[in-house]
């Protein structure tokens, strides 16, 4: 057995290997301590380092990176250019408004932010309220038909919406006094498109108003010349960037400095037009009180200057409001002068009188015996009153507008010579004048023409014209024989004042200037009031002035038999102030008038323009009276 001194050498050995792992273990320990120190204190030196770099060398980039993260380029639009007459009044211009708009939800956020910092800010439903009470004391209960009383605001603020409208079309002073209290609210640009002579020209001026669908949104034409000239009017846009709250789609965050301007906007030029805005005014009263005397269905009359063929009036019974153009019908809207085709009766009988002088086949005084009728191809054409074998004078065969006069001198003439003269005379082209929705007419081509088509077009049957087109035909005689296609728009003027006029239409010869005035002495017969010698437009004629003119009475089609109707006419006259001396051109047409139609039914209307337009630009009285002329020996 093993003694005791054997089991302390036991003992002992053990105690000598516990003890030295003991010691190696700490010193591990340390090791591991000493490192990681070291290395946590690296960590804090990088981060340090890294931070040092984002605060001081990098800021302005990162806040750049951030700035353009939430910033939206938007496009804006440009100040509309005006629509102005002839002496600069304004017919159409725009003004500025705002738009104020609200972001509920937005709002509610930072409302509830602050007050969790500040619980005497009270609740977000007061400070609706208060937005909506200062809304009413700065704008009062309406707005261009919109309540802007203080509930109506109020509710809306309160809707659980990312967006809503608050009220539309608010002066800018206004909206400004309400953001200067409530930062807020935001507030867009709009334009308000001002008509300050209601209905006047409306037909011509047209109609346009604020388009939300458009990019950008902005005022854009719809009708007339507001939407033909729609780019010239509108302008370029510019850009600018705004911060919004999810992007390109969202709606711009209201607050100051929260915008800033790329590119300005370069605003719209005016349009100046060949229009009196007191003429037009005269001429439109005149023609809707003429056409709902005579029970006209409608009714036109255009002025054109003589010499340069500008338009200073156009009016149709028919006209529309531009300011609430949504209720107004397709014929309030239409510019029956330049769209509406009607086949002019007798007053086209001046481009075979104007033929037959130019190729010396007669002359004025010439007597002509004229039967009661003439027979061409398959038709027979008679004369509007009953009579036999008639002398009269080449003067008088139009002075009473003889159908069958009218028709001997155009066989003389020639169909290949009378259609050039058509060509000449614009008819079955559009003018280009530059007014929207004109129709070019209807002149059947020369190949197409029928042993009946001559019997039909001198007496202004079996063609169509616009009125327009009538009255230019008596503008080429005015002028000498040389035609100038009427024109609208008379200059354009930039932003700055600067005017630009537009291009004068080229003219084009008709007839020699002999032949024109010899035409115009010719047709002062028409308005010739003699014993014995009276010309069917007699209620034309203006003391103190020698006029020249043509009246025209031509069948419609009836709709039932697709004959010509012995009820239902247009009534037409054109007529030349003064014949000696011509300043002014007058065309006038009515359509269906009732009761018994007669050639002259146009021409007291005639007398009434002619007398406005002699006071209005001064015209100086004839040098001598008419003389009377024969028409019937």
């Amino acid at each position: 057995m093993p003694g005791p001194s054997s089991g302390r050498q036991a003992r002992r050995p053990l105690s000598v290997r516990a003890t030295r792992p003991a010691k190696r273990r700490g010193a591990n320990a340390r090791v591991r301590l000493t490192v990681g120190r070291l290395l946590l204190v690296s960590a804090l030196l990088l981060a340090g380092i890294k931070l040092v770099q984002v605060q001081g060398f990098e800021a302005e980039a990162l806040s750049l990176k951030a700035e353009q993260q939430r910033a939206t380029p938007i496009r804006i639009p440009a100040e509309r250019g005006a629509i102005l007459d002839r002496n600069g009044n304004q017919l159409a211009f725009s003004i500025a408004a705002k738009q104020l708009y609200v972001v509920p939800q937005l709002m509610r956020k930072n409302w509830a932010e602050a007050l969790a910092k500040d619980p005497k800010i009270g609740s977000f439903e007061d400070h609706a309220k208060a937005i909506g009470k200062a809304v009413e004391q700065v704008l009062g209960k309406e707005v261009d038909g919109q309540k802007t009383d203080e509930k109506t605001m109020t509710d809306k603020i309160l809707t659980d919406t990312t967006y809503i409208e608050l009220v539309d079309n608010v002066d800018p002073t206004k909206a400004a006094a309400v953001r200067k209290q409530f930062s807020e609210i935001g507030a867009e640009n709009r334009a308000v498109r001002v008509y300050p002579n209601g209905k006047l020209a409306s037909n011509i001026v047209g109609a346009a108003n604020w388009r939300k669908d458009m990019q950008p949104a902005a005022t854009h034409g719809l009708l007339g010349l507001e939407s033909s000239q729609d780019n010239l009017l509108a302008g370029n846009e510019g850009r600018r960037v705004v911060d919004t709250m999810q992007g390109n789609d969202a709606v711009v965050i209201p607050g100051p400095d929260r915008d800033r301007e790329l590119e300005p906007a370069t605003p719209g030029k005016s349009l100046e037009l060949t229009l009196d805005i007191d003429t037009q005014y005269v001429l439109q009263n005149m023609v809707t009180d003429y056409t709902a005397k005579s029970g006209a269905k409608s009714g036109s009359a255009v002025v054109l200057d003589s010499k340069t063929g500008e338009i200073l009036a156009m009016a149709n019974d028919k006209t529309f409001d531009p300011r609430d153009f949504g209720k107004a019908t397709e014929d309030e809207k239409r510019n029956n002068a330049v769209s509406s085709l009607f086949e002019p009766g007798s007053v086209n009988k001046i481009i075979t009188a104007a033929g037959a002088i130019e190729n010396g086949l007669f002359q004025p005084d010439e007597v002509i015996t004229v039967p009661g009728s003439i027979q061409v191809a398959d038709r027979k054409i008679n004369d509007a009153w009953v009579h036999g074998d008639l002398d009269m004078t080449f003067t008088g065969i139009f002075a009473k507008s003889s159908n069958v006069g009218t028709l001997m001198a155009a066989q003389k003439l020639g169909e290949d010579k009378y259609a050039e003269l058509l060509r000449k005379f614009g008819l079955g082209k559009r003018t280009n004048s530059g007014l929207t929705g004109e129709e070019a007419g209807l002149v059947p081509p020369r190949n197409q023409w029928s042993g009946s088509t001559f019997g039909n077009l001198p007496i202004g049957q079996g063609l169509s014209m616009t009125l327009l087109q009538m009255t230019g035909m008596y503008q080429a005689i005015a002028n000498n024989g040389l035609r100038i296609p009427p024109r609208i728009i008379r200059a354009e003027v930039d932003d700055n004042g600067a005017r630009k006029e537009t291009e004068r239409p080229e003219g084009v010869r008709v007839v020699s200037p002999e032949t024109a005035k010899t035409v115009r002495d010719m047709f002062r017969g028409v308005v010739q009031d003699a014993p014995g010698q009276t010309g069917t437009g007699k209620a034309a004629a203006l003391s103190g002035y020698q006029i020249a003119g043509k009246t025209g009475t031509a069948q419609q089609i009836d709709k039932d038999s697709g004959r010509y109707s012995n009820s239902l006419y247009w009534i037409t006259f054109a007529g030349i102030l003064p014949a000696d001396n011509p300043r002014y051109v007058v065309g006038i047409m009515l359509d269906g008038p009732t009761g018994t139609p007669f050639s002259g039914s146009a021409a007291p209307l005639f007398h009434d323009i002619a007398s406005y337009l002699s006071q209005r630009y001064q015209v100086p009285l004839s040098a001598e009276q008419a003389p009377v002329l024969t028409l019937t020996p």
